[in-house]
């Protein structure tokens, strides 16, 4: 037979006195709803959204190396970009009782259900790269600074087309967006246009399809091929001998999607060059695409930072401390402002690409010499 009668009496009063220092220790650390432990242990859920984006898997990796330094295992999925998907990998993740969820969401508000599930189970969560959507139950968000990621794409193209000190020229400009399901969207265009929107008003700057609203610009999922066919029926239609001078791309896969399409009506061949092109994420394909002289400009993301700073955050949040934030007032989800640690971008164009080769982002031997 087995049982607590077998278990003796000393030992019995040490288990009770322990649980009710552990209940005191928890009290005394702000009252904290997760389950905090020791130095470590237990498994984080790392929900990401694709395996089609470089940066992605390099995110996944950055986090479970991070967790594993700290004693934590990782269950990394990723979903597809399927929304269905990350909800049932999340359910599954609650269900199996892991103490902390890292989401960087596909859809930012479909996952009120899950994560409601999840606060009642006394898991954290905290939004990774783009802000969960419509629930108080994300706790933190880890991220860049959005905005300031679309001043630099739209900086770069004022100062690159010297738009100041040639105000009585005129230009040509398309404006690209990211998913509309993506929080980040509307901060990396907002962003852009505060540093656009001066010379569209004046006419120095001229979208000749007019498409100059936000939900005229979107692509869906961040989509390369998308955006392709999109540049495609823009130049088809309002182009024709017309040059292309710049195009705001808040993504590297876009632009690179946006690039084919110059290239097959000639642009980069002789006295026909590529218009300014920006991006984002600084993934392999893009730099190799600026140094061969095609896409102009991209900003430098270190998501290896993200990762460690997204770590920091979660292991805070399982020990019963408050993480370290440095913004409490920009992200309203619609449902509360969610504390958020921001860190800085990287404006990187030929000129400077070397920078991450110095920084350890990327090999020079990957970039084939190019540097």
């Amino acid at each position: 037979m087995s049982g607590p009668a077998h278990i003796p009496r000393r030992t019995v009063v040490a288990a009770a006195l322990a649980l009710g220092l552990t209940a005191c220790g928890q009290e005394a650390k702000g009252g904290s709803r997760y389950r905090p432990g020791g130095s470590g242990g237990g498994t984080v859920g790392i929900a990401m959204p694709t395996k089609a984006s470089e940066r992605w898997l390099a995110d996944g990796r950055n986090m479970v190396r991070e967790f594993a330094a700290k004693g934590y295992r990782a269950d990394l999925q990723y979903g597809d970009d399927r929304v269905e998907n990350q909800v049932a990998q999340l359910e599954n993740m609650v269900a199996k009782g892991h103490r902390l969820l890292v989401v960087a969401a596909i859809d930012g508000s479909a996952l009120t259900d899950v994560l409601r599930r999840a606060k009642e189970a006394g898991i954290g969560v905290i939004a990774y790269d783009r802000l969960v959507l419509g629930t108080p139950d994300v706790d933190y968000y880890a991220s860049f600074d959005n905005a300031r990621v679309g001043r630099l794409q739209g900086r770069y193209i004022v100062a690159k087309l010297r738009l100041e000190a040639r105000a009585d020229e005129r230009f040509t400009i398309e404006l690209f967006a990211g998913s509309p399901d993506d929080n980040n969207t509307r901060y990396f265009w907002n962003g852009a246009l505060a540093e656009l929107r001066p010379y569209l008003r004046r006419g120095q700057l001229v979208v000749r399809s007019g498409q100059t609203a936000l939900n005229q610009a979107t692509t869906l999922r961040w989509d390369g091929g998308t955006a392709q066919k999109r540049m495609d029926d823009l130049l088809s239609t309002y182009y024709g001998t017309a040059r292309l001078d710049a195009v705001l791309s808040p993504y590297d896969g876009i632009s690179l999607g946006v690039i084919s399409a110059l290239k097959s009506v000639g642009y980069g061949g002789a006295g026909r060059p590529y218009p300014v092109v920006t991006g984002q994420d600084a993934e392999l394909a893009a730099v190799k695409s600026i140094l061969a002289g095609q896409q102009t400009q991209t900003v430098y993301k270190d998501t290896r930072k993200l990762a460690r700073q997204a770590v920091l955050m979660g292991d805070a949040v399982l020990h019963g401390r408050k993480p370290q934030v440095n913004d409490v007032k920009t992200y309203d989800n619609g449902a509360r402002v969610v504390p958020a640690f921001l860190l800085d971008p990287v404006s990187v164009d030929r000129g400077n690409a070397r920078i991450l080769v110095e920084e350890g982002y990327l090999k020079a031997a990957d970039l084939g010499g190019a540097l």
